[in-house]
């Protein structure tokens, strides 16, 4: 069975996350741009995520979607790159990424969509209110370079994407423990290999259209 890694992707989407921890990995992979009112909704995409969105990735013959999950997935798959946290990083390592999966994401989200939760359902939601997530989440990237102290680990492409974007879109606050993680992401050479292939994809399909 091929170990090549067929990516499901749009290079204006979530993929951007994936294709990274990929070009990190140096994982072997084949990219399948999809569109999003065609084949992200047909069958034959739909039998991979019935979500019907991107990304997912297809490897060793099994579907796995959701970023988090993939960037997981990928770290355990090829140990090589030394994506993975050790013993002592795993706890640092599964809070946080779990914890951008989940409150952050519903945080920013929701407040992107202007939802905001009152006061008194706080305790009905994950993440309580936007300030309480956000101030959390600083704690995670203060005092070390990276989530799990001073080594890089796949975490950091799933919660770093989340604040590198968050201050590009001005959906996370601009604070300098948050701008100054996301510095340290962008000067990796993986980041920037991943950001001139979808932003390359991005122009064309912009030239086209």
């Amino acid at each position: 069975m091929t170990d090549t890694v067929q990516f499901y992707t749009n290079p204006m989407s979530r993929g951007q996350i994936v294709r990274w921890m990929l070009e990190e990995a140096g994982a072997p992979y084949e990219a399948h741009i999809l569109d999003y009112q065609t084949t992200m909704k047909a069958p034959a995409y739909l039998a991979i995520n019935p979500m019907g969105k991107v990304p997912a990735i297809v490897h060793r013959g099994k579907a796995v979607t959701e970023c988090a999950a993939i960037c997981a997935y990928l770290a355990d798959v090829f140990p090589a790159a030394g994506l993975a946290p050790t013993d002592d990083e795993r706890a640092d390592y599964y809070r946080w990424l779990f914890f951008a999966a989940g409150p952050v994401e519903a945080a920013v989200t929701n407040r992107a969509a202007g939802f905001a939760v009152a006061p008194e359902r706080e305790r009905m939601v994950g993440y309580g209110n936007y300030e309480t997530a956000m101030a959390a989440l600083e704690t995670g990237v203060t005092g070390r370079d990276f989530i799990c102290g001073a080594r890089f680990t796949a975490a950091d492409v799933y919660v770093g994407s989340q604040i590198d974007w968050g201050l590009q879109f001005k959906t996370i606050p601009d604070r300098p423990a948050f701008a100054a993680y996301a510095e340290r992401l962008r000067q990796r050479p993986a980041y920037r290999r991943a950001k001139e292939i979808d932003n390359t994809l991005i122009a064309a399909a912009q030239g086209a259209g």
